[in-house]
């Protein structure tokens, strides 16, 4: 249960901008995270400075950041007053956090983190049989597509929507989708190492630009939608005299645009190393294993 910690004191639905909660569910597991990653982290720059620099921890730092700042922020509290707040909310557990955690290549470090104790359960766990054929069509990106589609749609039908903001559990199940999703559908896009994928690294372009195309669907309704889609937002206290069907609009708007820009940066990036790429005969054929992909495949250590 979220205990809000507020940083002034009046009434109004506005004293929720100043408010900040303090989560358990979410912060244990975030500084839990974070010192596992950084005692796995330090040993590794030095054994591989070329793979594990310091870019890999602070990606990490910022992602674990991000999952924070969506969640314990006055931006949780806001949510439920403005949907426009619930949207920023939304994009940085969906399409910022998860592409930054999975930029730290965080699988070793985390691993080598754990106690050997600990660790060596784990590693049995992980090498399973059932446990990797999971993993495997988890990897598969058809199913993290779908899956974050899916999460995505789901969640923004008004009456599972307008049932989150009223109920904290169902809350907290929406934002572990939306996150586990996002992990979900980034990994494929981001390839950690040491993760390896058999498809090709231009299909990621369709990949991302699909998932861009359903994002801006729905932005869309959103942002010229002439009635209030979601009936919870009209039954609570306004914010800074927004009126419910406008802040409607401005969430769309924030959908579309920077939720966008999240998808079409790796496309272009994509497309500018594919170009800047050599012919397969001068190095063979590339294995990308970390992001920003390399354009030269012998440069992997």
């Amino acid at each position: 249960m979220s205990h809000p910690v507020s940083l002034i004191s009046g009434a109004g639905p506005e004293i929720s901008l100043l408010s900040w909660t303090v989560e358990p569910a979410v912060i244990v597991p975030v500084v839990t995270a974070a010192t596992l990653y950084v005692r796995g982290w330090t040993p590794l720059a030095h054994r591989m400075p070329e793979r594990f620099g310091a870019g890999r921890l602070i990606a990490v730092m910022a992602g674990l950041a991000t999952v924070i700042l969506a969640l314990s922020s006055p931006l949780d509290a806001l949510g439920h007053h403005l949907l426009l707040a619930h949207m920023i909310q939304h994009l940085l557990l969906m399409a910022v956090a998860p592409p930054l955690l999975w930029m730290g290549a965080p699988v070793a470090p985390i691993l080598l983190g754990l106690p050997r104790p600990i660790r060596r359960r784990v590693a049995i766990v992980l090498a399973s049989n059932p446990l990797r054929r999971v993993t495997h069509v988890l990897a598969d990106p058809r199913v993290s597509w779908v899956a974050f589609v899916i999460a995505f749609w789901a969640w923004h039908v008004p009456a599972l929507y307008d049932r989150s903001l009223r109920s904290d559990s169902w809350h907290h199940v929406q934002h572990a989708c939306f996150f586990a999703s996002g992990l979900l559908f980034w990994r494929p896009v981001i390839l950690p190492w040491p993760a390896g994928s058999s498809w090709p690294r231009w299909a990621m372009i369709p990949y991302l630009v699909l998932a861009e195309l359903q994002n801006s669907t729905l932005a869309a309704i959103l942002t010229f939608s002439d009635r209030v889609i979601y009936r919870a937002y009209e039954a609570v206290p306004r914010v800074w005299d927004i009126s419910a069907l406008a802040d409607q609009s401005i969430a769309g708007v924030i959908m579309w645009v920077p939720g966008s820009l999240v998808f079409l940066l790796p496309v272009l990036w994509l497309i500018v190393t594919a170009i800047a790429a050599p012919a397969p005969g001068r190095v063979g054929a590339a294995r990308h294993h970390d992001w920003p992909p390399r354009p030269y495949a012998g440069t992997r250590k």
